[in-house]
C-alpha cells in the first residue's frame, strides 16, 4: 500500500497551509453539535485557494510547499489581488476580494508526490467529454456542449475545484445526516450517516451515491454509484473545465472533511478508477470562511446564453458558407468562438 503524501497530523496541516510558525501551534478543539457530532457547520470559500494550480508546474517536481521568501512573495501578490477585488466598481465584483488567506502548497495535487493526475489507461481518452465553449466546436447540438455548459453538474470533485466566481459552499447538519450544498449550478447532496448500505449497482447518477461516517473530528465520505465527470488531465489551470472523463462503473471516491480552525476546513479527495487512471490520485482544498461571506442565488439556466449563442453561432456560420459558396467564394469555417474561451482565457 502506497504511503499518501497527505497522511499528515490534521493541526500540524493548518499551520504549513497557513504558513505560521511551528512554534505559534496553538490547540484548537473543533465545536460539538447538541447531539454530539464535529460541527462543519459554516458557509465556505474556496477562493483563498484559487491561486493554488491544480497540477503542480513540472519544473517544480515533488516540491509541495512555497519556500519562505516565495511564500512572503505569494502573500504580497494575494493582497494586491484581493484590494482590486475590494475596489472593484460594477454590477459583478472580482470573487478575489474573499482571497483571505495565503497557502504554502504548490498544487491542489498533492499526491502523487509530482503533484500531478496520473495518466489515463489505454482506452479511458475515447471517453473525454467535449470541450464545449472552452474550445471551437464544432457545435452541432446540445451534446456537443460540456455538462457544465449545460448547467447539468461539474461532478463531486470538480464542483470543490476553485474558478473565476461562484465558489461558496454551505454545510448544515442534522442527527445521522450532513448536507453540502454548491453555489455553482446550485448542487446539494444529502449524506446519510446511519451506516445503510450503498444503493444496488445498477442505480448511477452524476453525483453517485455517497455514505458518511466520522473518523475521530473528520468526515469521511464514499461515494460509488457515480456516472458524473472527473477531472482528467488538467493543464494546472482552474479554467481548463473542460478536461473531464467519463468514468467507469469502479469509480470510488473518497473525501475528508475535517475543521482545523474556526474559520479553515481542509478538504480532501482521492479518486480511484482502475479503468480510467493508472494509479488513484488525491486533491486537497483549503477553505475559508471569511466573516460577512454568504452564498448568493445562483440560477444557472436563467440567462445562460452559452448554449444558445455557441449554436446559434454555428447555424449563422453555417448559412454565411451557403451565401459564399452560391457567389463563388470557397473559404474556410469561421470559428464561433474566436481565439477565447467562455470565460475569456485563450482557447488551447
Amino acid at each position: 500500500m502506497r504511503v499518501r503524501a497527505v497522511a499528515v497530523a490534521h493541526g500540524l496541516f493548518a499551520l504549513l497551509l497557513a504558513g505560521a510558525p511551528l512554534a505559534a501551534q496553538t490547540t484548537w478543539t473543533v465545536g460539538r453539535t447538541p447531539w454530539g457530532d464535529p460541527d462543519l457547520q459554516a458557509v465556505w470559500s474556496g477562493d483563498a485557494a484559487g491561486g493554488i494550480p491544480i497540477q503542480r508546474p513540472v519544473q517544480l517536481g515533488t516540491k509541495a510547499e512555497l519556500t519562505d521568501a516565495e511564500f512572503a512573495a505569494k502573500q504580497e501578490r494575494d493582497a494586491r489581488t484581493r484590494k482590486q477585488g475590494e475596489d472593484a466598481v460594477g454590477s459583478m465584483r472580482i470573487d478575489s476580494a474573499w482571497l483571505d488567506r495565503t497557502f504554502r502548497q504548490t498544487s491542489l495535487v498533492v499526491d502523487p508526490p509530482d503533484g500531478r493526475i496520473p495518466p489515463l489507461v489505454p482506452g479511458a481518452e475515447a471517453r473525454r467529454t467535449p470541450v464545449g465553449t472552452y474550445g471551437n466546436g464544432p457545435f452541432d447540438s446540445p451534446a456537443d456542449l460540456t455538462l457544465y455548459d449545460r448547467c447539468v453538474t461539474l461532478g463531486v470533485v470538480g464542483t470543490m475545484v476553485p474558478r473565476v466566481y461562484g465558489n461558496g459552499f454551505r454545510i448544515v447538519q442534522a442527527p445521522g445526516v450532513v448536507a453540502i450544498m454548491a453555489e455553482m449550478i446550485h448542487e446539494a447532496r444529502v449524506i446519510p450517516l446511519d451506516g445503510r448500505p450503498h444503493v444496488g449497482a445498477g442505480v448511477r447518477t452524476y453525483l453517485g451515491d455517497s455514505r458518511g461516517r466520522w473518523e475521530g473530528d473528520t468526515l469521511v465520505i464514499e461515494t460509488t454509484n457515480l456516472n458524473g465527470l472527473i477531472p482528467a488531465n488538467f493543464n494546472g489551470r482552474q479554467a481548463a473545465d473542460a478536461s473531464w472523463v467519463l468514468p467507469t462503473s469502479a469509480l470510488r471516491i473518497v473525501e475528508r472533511l475535517t475543521r482545523v480552525e474556526r474559520n479553515l476546513l481542509r478538504y480532501e479527495a482521492t479518486i480511484t478508477d482502475p479503468g480510467t487512471f493508472t494509479h488513484p490520485y488525491t486533491m486537497v482544498i483549503p477553505l475559508t470562511s471569511p466573516p460577512g461571506y454568504r452564498m448568493l442565488p445562483y440560477e444557472c439556466h436563467e440567462g445562460n446564453m452559452a448554449v444558445r449563442q455557441a449554436l446559434g453561432a454555428e447555424r449563422a456560420e453555417d448559412r454565411a458558407l451557403a451565401e459564399d459558396a452560391k457567389r463563388g467564394i470557397i473559404r474556410p469555417r469561421r470559428p464561433v468562438q474566436g481565439e477565447l474561451t467562455v470565460t475569456g482565457q485563450p482557447i488551447q
